[in-house]
């Protein structure tokens, strides 16, 4: 896997849309090092805390393949780094290539990608477009979300390695299927019910299921 971190974004929370919903989906590019704790990236912040952030939402990565494809379906609208609200804009890497649970080394910082986004209606008031949470769960361009396993510093332009894959057999792609459009097999249930990596919502969601 040969990839890296093509920028890096953080936001405040700030009003958002006609209504001033308090939302920090808005991020900005960040120059030089930048700390990750427990809870992802210094000088980040999450408005609901219900829905967004936590150890299993720390740090959002995003494939950077992805926007031409975005540029294409609305070209009317703005996709650079950041434009999903990802903190991590990642080049080489996406979706397709990646396994639950892996393990990447950014800078001095290990991450662990333990789930997909769900797009809500603050994607959509971010770009001033109700189509994008539905175009999202369409094409399965979701990002992931990774837990940090080891704090440490990371800055625009750092490899992203690959330490370890507990799951080499269940794609990320995969979850992500399952995760918008249900249809998971009792085997895969059965697996996701104690996956090493998966984030203990989906661990739980797929013991509910299978009971």
């Amino acid at each position: 896997m040969t990839a890296h971190l093509l920028s890096l974004q953080t936001g405040r929370t700030a009003p958002l849309g006609p209504d001033s919903v308090p939302s920090a989906i808005v991020k900005n590019a960040r120059d030089g090092a930048v700390a990750v704790g427990p809870l992802g990236l210094e000088g980040d912040e999450q408005a609901d805390l219900s829905v967004h952030g936590g150890a299993e939402k720390a740090v959002y990565g995003y494939a950077a393949s992805h926007y031409p494809d975005w540029a294409r379906q609305f070209p009317d609208l703005a996709f650079t780094g950041g434009a999903m609200g990802e903190n991590l804009t990642i080049a080489g890497m996406q979706e397709a290539n990646i396994c639950v649970g892996d393990i990447h080394a950014i800078g001095s910082a290990l991450l662990q990608v333990c789930q997909p986004r769900q797009p809500c209606f603050k994607f959509a008031l971010r770009h001033a477009n109700n189509r994008l949470p539905k175009a999202m769960v369409r094409s399965g361009h979701s990002g992931w979300y990774y837990r940090v396993l080891q704090t440490g510093i990371i800055t625009a332009g750092d490899t992203v390695d690959l330490r370890e894959r507990p799951n080499p057999d269940f794609p990320f792609a995969r979850l992500v299927e399952i995760v918008y459009h249900g249809r998971a097999t009792p085997a895969e249930l059965t697996r996701m019910a104690d996956m090493q990596g998966l984030s203990s919502q989906w661990r739980e969601k797929a013991r509910q299921l299978l009971a």
